[in-house]
């Protein structure tokens, strides 16, 4: 045995290494804590990685700082339903009426839109940035570090260029977006200015190195001036006041009459639904034929959702959902309620959803197809569509023709249409020249739609609006003879408040040549001219047309009566064709004691539909079964991406389901549990990229500006970007920016500052912050940051490029995008030579 007289221990100065009779070992304390890059986090490693390659190492992390930038993104989504909960409180105001004894109540937001995006919304999409500042300086003794500091300037660069560059590029052609409060984007530009400014001041002349209480104090108080100035601006205390009293203006927000409303076509009053406008939707939808009730639900819940005012949160939240393949934001609509969709949205005057204005024959030119569907045989070759116009003939006119595929589809049935078609002063009919493919080879009957469309340009879009037939049915079939004509059933039910009934006629087994045949009303219990404005006339088959609508105005006279009805017939066919087997048809007319009760079923699956669609959760069931199921559960509407990202996430979303919701406690609760996960989840962040960074020969203050800039600002991006092109106004995608980046440095270095400051004057200590890189970074921001708010500035005054800060003339817009990257990319590039010495 030996002795410990005999034992030999070497120890090499700064060696993690014993010899021990020389055999060395590897002190306990190196493997835990003494390896390579083993110390740069506040929380990681858990446990010892001394035995992994770094190669390894730095991939892994860098994985997990991917995962854990989905997994802030979902909690910080759970956070914001719980700001959207708090912000959308709301007051009763009581207006006057028509019944006296019946005030109108409406209501109206408490939260100001300025203070709540300058507030709890700016600390929504920045807490993760905000929280990393905090808890870095708390979690290294109440010292400065890198890269806190560096992700507030670095998330701002690319808030301010990037994602104003690509708002600025992705509004479509022939369109742009202007700032609508633009004082209130003035105040928050100057103060995100000022802000840099002021952290140069501090940094470089008034304590150059060094952060005083009183200078950590009024960075922090900066915030609250900021949200004053705003709220001032946006009640326009601070300007010419307006004509009327604008006070009353702003607290009711944008309500209107409802004469004005009914004027206007606007169908659900500031987005809420009223059984009014309900009723006048339905009217409208159930123009356009197939529709059920629950398809008239939802796209009712799409004109509500398109009706509402939103903020930059909900563009937001609905990016990360988008991202992560949760529950959308807005309504899924399938094909054929996306061509509906679409057609109702034609006219340039339609101001949302289900707006068809008004046919005015004297002042617009109507343009329409002849018929709703035709049918040809596959072997026809080249046939003409005959498109119409009626209304206003004095002007030239544009509409553009295209084909949509059904069954059929472009190349393999027919060849595809595109074009526009010009109608002279003068000119009533224009032929447009379709080709059908022969490919020999036995198919069932197909389908294809020529859609007519109005032109993009503004100008091609005045004096011409389309009419009730800007989509035809195209049947491609093998049939030679003039066939029959018939009624498609023998008898109609329509509601008295209907407007006009719709009775179609069909022409079978056959569509060669053109064909006529002649209809008569024959007066029953209805009676013409009482119940309904009836008589005779003549529909005209062109060859191939299968399908020829009588319209029959029905007469609402808003008395409760019995049901009524009265005939159509149909006679003398001419060009070869023959009388079906239904050639009369009764048409009853109905009264509408029972469309209460439709219309409440109607009232239910549009709440239905737009309850679905809300940012926040109610209760705990509701937000577990969106974290379990992919797209909330709209299996239907899924995308593959969605099931591959709802796979990835799927673990941050059961954990985050446990958070209690917005539902509770008005939001507050949701939202301090929300902050906290928010906070454990930004000091693990904050622990990988530092120690990724270190693995990988990156300096913290390069770290901060790229790896973790962008995982907290990609959302921002999608969210901006869909807002943009959404939005009349561009406040929610640029507007905010400023705010946004005014709040990261008054909170996000202003209150961990204040607390070091505070904390190191207690001890007795100065709190030491380094200028070097700081301060260069900074600087180079500020200058850049003038440059492209001068840029924006000018793009709103200036014709060159469209008097809009966003999209106006197309070369311009991408050019001035590339202007806006190349900042960032300066900013990246002259903050790292920096930091490795080269400037």
């Amino acid at each position: 045995m030996t002795s410990l007289d005999d034992v030999i221990i070497i120890q090499e100065p700064n060696s993690s290494y014993l010899t021990v009779n020389n055999v060395s070992y590897v002190q306990e304390s190196y493997v835990h804590k003494g390896y390579t890059c083993s110390g740069e986090g506040l929380l990681l490693p858990i446990i010892s990685e001394y035995t992994w390659s770094e190669g390894a190492r730095a991939f892994l992390y860098l994985v997990g700082l991917l995962y854990c930038f989905m997994g802030v993104a979902i909690i910080a989504d759970i956070f914001m339903g719980a700001i959207e909960k708090i912000t959308s409180k709301t007051r009763k105001v009581y207006l006057t009426s028509e019944k006296e004894d019946e005030p109108e109540v409406i209501e109206v937001r408490i939260w100001s839109d300025a203070v709540a995006n300058l507030t709890l919304m700016a600390l929504g999409s920045s807490a993760p940035e905000i929280l990393l500042s905090v808890i870095e300086v708390i979690g290294n003794d109440f010292e400065a570090k890198d890269l806190g500091p560096g992700t507030i300037v670095g998330s701002a660069a690319f808030n301010l260029f990037v994602i104003s560059a690509v708002c600025v590029m992705s509004i479509p052609n022939g369109e742009e977006r202007r700032i609508r409060d633009l004082k209130v984007f003035l105040v928050t530009a100057v103060f995100s200015v000022v802000a840099y400014l002021w952290l140069l001041i501090i940094l470089m002349v008034t304590s150059p190195e060094e952060v005083e209480v009183w200078e950590a104090v009024v960075t922090f108080l900066l915030f609250p001036l900021l949200v004053l100035l705003a709220w001032l601006a946006e009640r326009n205390f601070c300007g010419v006041p307006n004509k009327t009293d604008t006070s009353k203006q702003i607290e009711l927000g944008n309500f209107q009459t409802a004469d004005k409303l009914l004027k206007e076509k606007q169908y659900f009053r500031d987005g809420r639904l009223d059984r009014d406008g309900l009723v006048a939707f339905i009217k409208e939808v159930k123009n356009y034929p197939g529709l059920t009730d629950e398809d008239a639900a939802v796209l009712a819940a799409s004109k509500l959702v398109e009706s509402q005012s939103h903020s930059r949160m909900w563009y937001r939240v609905g990016a990360v959902r988008n991202m992560t393949g949760g529950r959308k934001t807005q309504p899924q609509l399938s094909t054929k309620l996306k061509e509906v969709y679409s057609a109702m949205n034609e006219h340039p005057e339609a101001p949302t959803l289900g707006d068809v204005p008004k046919v005015m024959p004297h002042q617009n030119a109507i343009i329409d197809f002849h018929a709703a569907s035709c049918a040809v045989m596959e072997n026809i070759g080249k046939f003409e569509v005959a498109i119409i116009r009626s209304g206003r003939t004095d002007n030239e006119v544009n509409v553009r023709v295209e084909t949509i595929d059904g069954t059929a589809t472009e190349d393999q049935d027919y060849i595809p249409i595109n074009q526009v078609i010009t109608f002279g002063p003068g000119e009533t009919e224009k032929l447009i020249e379709v080709e059908i493919i022969n490919d020999n080879q036995w198919e069932p009957d197909e389908e294809f739609f020529l859609k007519i469309s109005l032109l993009y340009n503004a100008e091609k879009r005045q004096g011409v609006q389309l009419g009730r037939i800007s989509i035809m049915e195209i049947t491609i079939l093998n049939d030679d003879e003039p066939g029959m004509v018939m009624f498609q059933k023998r008898g109609f039910l329509v509601k008295e408040s209907i407007g006009k009934a719709i009775i179609p006629v069909v022409r079978k087994n056959g569509a060669d040549g053109e064909i006529t045949v002649k209809w008569r009303s024959i007066d029953k219990t209805a009676i013409s001219g009482r119940d309904f404005e009836g008589g005779e006339g003549v529909l005209v088959f062109k060859h191939t047309e299968i399908e020829q609508n009588i319209e029959i105005p029905i007469i609402d006279d808003m008395t409760p009566e019995k049901d009524e009805h009265f005939e159509i017939e149909l006679f003398d066919p001419t060009g070869g064709a023959k009388l079906g087997q239904i050639n009369r048809t009764a048409v009853t007319i109905t009264n509408d004691d029972d469309f209460n009760n439709v219309l409440a079923n109607m009232m239910i699956m549009t709440n239905a539909n737009v309850h679905a669609l809300q940012v926040h959760h109610e209760t705990y069931l509701s937000q577990i079964k969106d974290a379990l199921n992919v797209n909330g559960g709209d299996i239907e509407n899924a995308t593959g991406m969605d099931y591959v990202m709802h796979f990835l996430t799927f673990g941050w979303k059961i954990i985050f389901s446990l958070v209690p919701p917005p539902g509770i406690l008005g939001g507050w609760l949701c939202f301090f549990v929300s902050l906290g996960a928010i906070g454990l989840l930004t000091a693990i962040i904050g622990d990988l990229a530092a120690t990724f960074g270190c693995l990988v020969g990156l300096k913290n203050s390069v770290t901060a500006i790229t790896f973790v800039a962008l995982g907290t600002s990609l959302p921002d991006t999608f969210a901006s970007k869909t807002a943009a092109v959404q939005e009349k106004y561009a406040d929610n995608a640029v507007g905010n920016v400023t705010g946004s980046n005014s709040v990261n440095v008054f909170l996000g270095l202003g209150a961990p500052w204040l607390i070091a400051a505070i904390v190191n004057k207690i001890r007795g200590k100065v709190f030491f912050v380094p200028a070097g890189n700081l301060g260069f970074s900074v600087g180079v921001f500020t200058g850049l940051c003038i440059l492209c708010i001068g840029l924006l500035l000018l793009r709103r005054f200036l014709g060159v490029f469209g008097k809009a800060e966003l999209g106006g003339n197309v070369p311009m817009k991408y050019v001035s995008g590339a202007i806006m990257i190349s900042f960032w990319l300066i900013y990246v590039l002259c903050t790292s030579f920096q930091a490795y010495g080269y400037f």
